[in-house]
């Protein structure tokens, strides 16, 4: 496994140099590969199976699992820990689990494991002096590393099988885009459980060998003191932790100023968010794109090819078409599906042979069920997805563009369109807005300030307030949700 080779060496060069940086301690490079090498011999004696679990706060833990588990040849499956207890058994039974990495704390904040898995706890082992140094064992770069399980927005979560090229081909895309060295030093919050904290801030600042500051909760003012203190280069998140950063009263331009890139994915990017935090940092927010199926990146912005709304061009050895409904290949300009085909796209899902065969056309590029465009020289604009497209008196309309303009208005935080059966005109759009501290709502206005920047079938029908909007594990608005509590609220209000 070229990945893991490259990890350890990169250890072993700089062993003393500090690697992580977490809420609990810092790591040398070294004190991974050593706790590494412990844990490897406790998953040996506790677990048979091919996969081994990992659920772990977003930490110097997580690396230190995940190479354990590695050198043993096994697959590494990240769990999540925001999951219902039902969620989290379908996923361990489902993956083969009979182990999982973790520590107490976890266990306390999930309810604990299903009963058919064993926890190997971190917390309790003592990690003294340096075990007997074990060869890793022989993988081939076809050989499944990691199993994903999607958030679960429609349906039960779907394992996504990244292999070891896989991981190894999309670092080196980014590092190849970027110009990552071991200069840098990375500044994140996702959780490791999600593909872009595993990939980007992860396995990235581990095989190039820079350092990375980890936070295992959002809390805004924690960011900026830490940003402050480590001065980092690099800063990952995704655009609502964006949005809250800047109404951080008390951060400055000066706290960030050693940023050279400000990256965001997981959701697209509100223009609302991205001005702000360029009026009040001075820095211009770097867009990515990607999904889990892609190990996560397949395009990014950098700050010198900024244009408003692009997630940039694709990365190296990525070729990615736009494709009408029929299949045909659309010019630029012209909005259809993305597909992707690359070395870091996926080998199928788990256990789901029909699903996996459906997921690639004709050709083998990926379906991804975005909508998006390209301009004349390759940038990509993503306009929404396909299941989330409404068509109102035969127009289709993207809910993207609505809540671009409602997020622009004063008063408004975050908001979420879905669209409602109408017998005239197939659907109309329904808005939930999240609103800034200390303002009122006021349905008027915003319907108003909508007919003002939108074509009038586009106008929300009704706006309605929500306290907070429904999000999954790493931020992203939940539309399905809403829909659901909408058709709740219809079908009781019928009369029976």
């Amino acid at each position: 496994m070229k990945l893991l080779t490259t990890i350890q060496r990169r250890i072993l060069l700089r062993p003393w140099r500090t690697a992580v940086i977490d809420d609990q301690r810092s790591w040398r490079a070294i004190e991974i590969q050593i706790v590494a090498w412990h844990l490897a011999r406790e998953i040996e004696a506790t677990s048979q199976a091919q996969h081994i679990g990992i659920m772990l706060p977003t930490s110097g833990l997580f690396p230190a699992a995940a190479i354990a588990g590695w050198m043993l040849g096994r697959t590494i499956v990240p769990l999540n820990y925001l999951l219902s207890k039902t969620d989290l058994s379908y996923v361990c039974r489902d993956a083969g689990l009979d182990a999982c990495v973790t520590v107490g704390p976890m266990l306390e904040f999930t309810g604990g494991l299903p009963e058919f898995v064993r926890p190997i706890r971190m917390d309790s082992m003592k990690f003294s002096g340096i075990p007997p140094i074990r060869r890793s064992q022989r993988r081939a770069e076809s050989d499944l590393a990691v199993l994903l399980y999607t958030s679960g927005t429609s349906g039960k979560p779907k394992g996504v099988m990244l292999t070891a090229g896989n991981l190894r081909a999309n670092i080196e895309q980014v590092v190849d885009r970027a110009r990552f060295s071991r200069a840098d030093t990375m500044l994140g919050v996702l959780p490791q459980f999600h593909s872009f904290g595993l990939t980007v801030l992860t396995l990235l600042p581990l095989a190039v060998g820079c350092k990375v500051v980890y936070t295992a909760r959002f809390v805004p003012r924690r960011i900026v003191a830490l940003a402050r203190q480590h001065r980092p280069t690099v800063l990952v998140a995704i655009p609502s932790m964006y949005g809250a950063l800047r109404l951080v009263k008390e951060a400055s331009a000066e706290d960030l100023a050693s940023l050279r890139f400000v990256v965001s994915g997981g959701e697209p990017l509100p223009q609302a968010v991205s001005d702000g935090f360029h009026e009040r940092f001075g820095l211009r927010i770097s867009e990515g794109y990607g999904l889990t199926e892609t190990a996560p990146a397949t395009n990014w912005c950098l700050p010198g090819e900024w244009r408003r709304g692009s997630v940039g061009r694709a990365l190296i050895g990525i070729d990615e078409r736009i494709v009408a409904p029929d299949g045909r290949d659309l010019p630029q300009g012209e909005d259809g599906e993305i597909r992707i085909t690359g070395p870091n796209v996926m080998s199928g899902y788990w256990n789901l042979p029909d699903e996996s065969r459906a997921a690639f056309d004709e050709r083998g590029y990926f379906r991804t069920g975005d909508m998006g465009r390209f301009d004349h020289d390759g940038h990509l604009f993503i306009t929404g997805r396909i299941k989330e497209m409404l068509i109102i008196g035969g127009e289709n309309v993207f809910p993207r563009e609505i809540e671009e303009v409602l997020d622009r208005h004063e008063i408004v935080k975050a908001s979420a369109v879905i669209g409602v059966h109408d017998e005239s005109r197939g659907e109309l759009p329904v808005a939930f807005v999240e609103l800034k501290e200390g303002c009122v709502f006021d349905e008027r206005a915003l319907r108003s300030w909508c007919r003002d920047h939108l074509a009038q079938f586009k106008v929300p029908r009704e706006i309605r307030l929500c306290e907070a909007l429904p999000r999954n594990p790493t931020g992203k608005i939940l539309r399905r949700a809403l829909a659901e509590e909408l058709a709740a609220k219809s079908a009781s209000d019928r009369p029976s």
